[in-house]
């Protein structure tokens, strides 16, 4: 039975930064959706697992949303939604959750405010957004991110164009061969052409006497 992993959160009017508190973490699989967010990793060879829902919908697609595993920890950087905003209350900000998650149980027995990165709602504008900087070269959620992109290895097939050399190499001696065959009587062509121009010249000359 896996373990369940510890969290760690901050926040700001428009995101959250969220720590799965895990040494040299493999083996992983993250699946952020809108409402819930749901790890399996692998830790010090033990197993491990989080699965939450939020306290209010966030938008995972959003291009700020992405995750990146370190080695002391999984960092995200998650997006909230326009839901979340102030709106309703004629304000032009999202706001602070009370909260992480929706159950105030299982937040008191697993997830832990993050004090490096908290800042009270009173001091958001002075202290400014999160410090992404560690999740550069992240992977974005439920696309072009970490396991996403490296589907992109399958480009890694365009090393099939390696498959040239799949052709018979005596073959494509020959035909290199053929060319610098050809491209040697380039000299020739141009000889001849000399050639006709020397008896042009000659056709030109008066006949001696």
């Amino acid at each position: 039975m896996a373990n369940t992993a510890p969290i760690k959160w901050a926040q700001r009017s428009d995101s959250l930064y969220i720590t799965i508190a895990l040494p040299d973490v493999t083996d992983e699989t993250i699946d952020l959706t809108d409402t819930e967010l749901h790890f399996k990793g692998t830790s010090e060879g033990k197993p491990y697992e989080v699965n939450i829902k939020f306290f209010k919908p966030i938008d995972s697609k959003a291009e700020g949303s992405t995750y990146k595993v370190l080695p002391r920890s999984v960092q995200m950087h998650v997006m909230k939604t326009a839901s979340t905003s102030a709106s309703d209350k004629g304000g032009d900000k999202e706001e602070f959750w009370p909260r992480l998650l929706e159950d105030k149980h299982l937040e008191k027995n697993q997830v832990t405010i993050d004090w490096n990165r908290y800042v009270d709602e009173d001091e958001e504008d002075e202290a400014g957004g999160f410090d992404t900087s560690a999740l550069e070269g992240g992977n974005m959620f439920g696309g072009m991110g970490g396991g996403g992109m490296g589907g992109m290895e399958g480009m890694g097939g365009m090393g099939g164009m390696g498959g040239m050399g799949g052709m018979d190499i005596e073959a494509l001696m020959k035909q290199m061969g053929s060319m610098e065959g050809g491209a040697g009587g380039m000299p020739d062509d141009d000889k001849d052409e000399a050639d006709s121009d020397d008896e042009d010249d000659d056709e030109d000359l008066p006949a001696l006497e």
